[in-house]
């Protein structure tokens, strides 16, 4: 095949009248200088170098085997997760793009999104991620005070994170940045101070997460010990209402549950997720989404990275997991990625699937609580109403 140069112009805009979903490809960086106290990711920690070019080389097959399997799709997003990416060399990075372009047709325009935090961030460094392909980087800042950012095992401070959004700012075509809300202690007046500045400090895009206490984590632990209180169910709502507000009023209006964007910005890779794409995940603990002959397989890596490493280096692949997906099965997770959507999901798209129409008794119960509604006669949605309490609505339409 012959090798692509690696695009750099501009990001596919949003398509605000949703025809196809596009395909992506998820990286998984797994390493991390520290793993934080909330976080369940599939994220490591190791104290010796990790030998980037023999994971930048397992990559390379593993794209391979992807691009195998998904044999004539153009590739519109690419996005290097983790873990943290930014602790990867720009060389690996260029190793990993270039390995996409040798093996699918890319886009133009297509969104290249880089994950970092902001105590792995460098001037030269980021400025290697642009000159080998990354059009977008998305920060994980979490929080713009330090008493939280060191409650939550950030490695950075503010003053760190406000070079790293400066420098995103100079180098990239596009920014994004996280924040969790909902912190211990966090009152909804703090809160709408601390989102109003970085609505201040935003680029075009921005996620605001509420923090979740994840079994398994350090969290968990304290919060069941009683050591770690955190917003009640009221509070919690308040905050998410009062994120909504703020954000529409500045121009950031939420176009998914968690994430606001400038119209136009919207993340093409998370939207291919959302409107329930197709994507090669890659690397330990990857997932995705793949056509075969008999239909649609959801493919999960290994996720320890030795371990995968091994796998891939012997038979170019780190999957675990490998099954067709019933038609049931895919209409439950269209309606559980969907519905995340303001935009709502396509109910001509559902009928495909199943053969049938959604219940008319659980829609018509659930537009009587003011949970769902319809945008004409064939896309349904959640209100914010029931974007609060989503597991449950899709639940009753499922």
């Amino acid at each position: 095949m012959t090798k692509q140069t690696r695009p750099t112009g501009d990001i596919l805009a949003f398509d605000p009248v949703p025809r196809e979903p596009g395909f992506g490809v998820y990286v998984h960086w797994p390493f991390c200088a520290a793993k934080c106290p909330y976080c369940d990711f599939n994220s490591h920690v190791r104290h010796k170098p990790v030998d980037q070019a023999r994971y930048a080389a397992a990559f390379e097959r593993e794209l391979a085997e992807a691009a195998r399997r998904s044999a004539g799709q153009t590739v519109t997003s690419i996005f290097l997760g983790g873990g943290t990416p930014s602790l990867m060399e720009p060389a690996t990075v260029a190793r990993i793009l270039d390995a996409v372009a040798a093996n699918w047709t890319i886009a133009n325009g297509a969104e290249i999104t880089l994950e970092a935090n902001p105590s792995s961030v460098e001037a030269e460094r980021f400025r290697g991620y642009r000159a080998a392909g990354v059009n977008r980087v998305s920060l994980g800042v979490q929080a713009l005070n330090d008493r939280d950012l060191k409650l939550l095992g950030r490695l950075h401070d503010v003053e760190q994170a406000l070079h790293a959004i400066g420098l995103a700012r100079e180098i990239f075509p596009r920014l994004s940045f996280d924040l969790i809300y909902a912190r211990p202690d966090q009152s909804v007046d703090a809160w709408e101070a601390e989102l109003t500045r970085a609505i201040d400090l935003a680029a075009d895009h921005l996620s605001l997460y509420q923090l979740t206490i994840e079994e398994g984590t350090p969290f968990f632990a304290l919060h069941k010990a009683g050591k770690l209180i955190v917003p009640d169910g009221e509070l919690s709502a308040e905050l998410y209402e009062a994120t909504q507000r703020l954000t529409a009023a500045r121009g950031l209006p939420a176009y998914e549950i968690s994430n606001h964007a400038v119209p136009g910005a919207e993340s093409r890779h998370n939207l291919t997720y959302w409107r329930y794409g197709l994507y090669a995940g890659v690397g330990p603990g990857a997932h995705g989404r793949l056509m075969g002959a008999d239909g649609r397989h959801a493919i999960s890596n290994e996720p320890l990275p030795e371990t995968w490493l091994k796998m891939v280096e012997s038979w170019d692949s780190g999957a675990v997991v490998d099954e067709l997906l019933a038609p049931s099965e895919e209409a439950d997770e269209l309606l559980l990625m969907g519905l995340r959507l303001t935009e709502g999901i396509d109910l001509a798209r559902w009928r495909r699937l199943t053969g049938r129409d959604i219940d008319a008794t659980s829609e018509a119960d659930l537009r009587a609580h003011g949970m769902v509604e319809r945008l004409g006669p064939d896309r349904i949605r959640a209100t914010p109403a029931g974007m609060l309490v989503l597991d449950a609505v899709v639940a009753d339409l499922a």
